[in-house]
């Protein structure tokens, strides 16, 4: 008789490849048929994957679930990504504003982090800020589709900052990969 233990055990709800996160038929990411023409449709396609991809490893858990730290030290959660990256996207408009910047969503330092706590209302407001400051950078960006247009006090271009925040995305993608198989052992791309 195998002694009992507290660790998860890997498992995925692919049907025909398992490391996959879900079968192909259920996949709501644009991985099959063609890929969108041009730079600019070609990363704003990346970034919607990685946002959907973000989501989907959070989907199914309840607020303890979404609010378990990784390791100690770290305060790093499922619950606190989405707070990060809702901070990161008012952030990312301050850089191409010239306005006075926004306030910060979370306040403190590693607010987003250490302010993930396991209260449905919390995942509730998490969720909402980063759909509504996703929208917002969004709505900023649209109004600058030549990606070579240099934005706010410090000129970035507009390639740069969607690089950048393809590359957020896909950064946090992999902490919540190994977030989510700590949790439940849900694994899969």
């Amino acid at each position: 008789m195998e002694p009992m233990s507290d660790q998860p055990a890997r498992w995925s709800r692919a049907t025909v490849y398992p490391d996959m996160w879900v079968g192909p038929d259920d996949d709501p990411r644009n991985s099959e048929g063609v890929s969108p023409d041009g730079e600019l449709a070609t990363l704003e396609d990346f970034l919607t994957n990685y946002r959907i991809t973000l989501r989907m490893k959070c989907e199914g858990l309840d607020a303890e679930q979404l609010s378990r730290r990784s390791v100690p030290p770290s305060s790093m959660s499922l619950l606190g990504l989405l707070r990060h990256l809702a901070e990161t996207e008012r952030d990312w408009r301050n850089w191409i504003s010239d306005a006075e910047p926004l306030p910060k969503l979370y306040d403190e330092h590693d607010g987003d982090f250490d302010g993930a706590v396991a209260e449905q209302t919390e995942v509730d407001a998490a969720y909402a800020a980063l759909a509504r400051e996703q929208a917002a950078t969004d709505a900023a960006l649209a109004e600058h589709p030549d990606l070579s247009e240099r934005l706010g006090k410090d000129g970035i271009a507009v390639r740069e900052l969607l690089v950048h925040r393809i590359e957020e995305y896909a950064r946090h993608c992999g902490h919540a990969d190994l977030l989510r198989e700590r949790i439940d052992g849900r694994v899969g791309q």
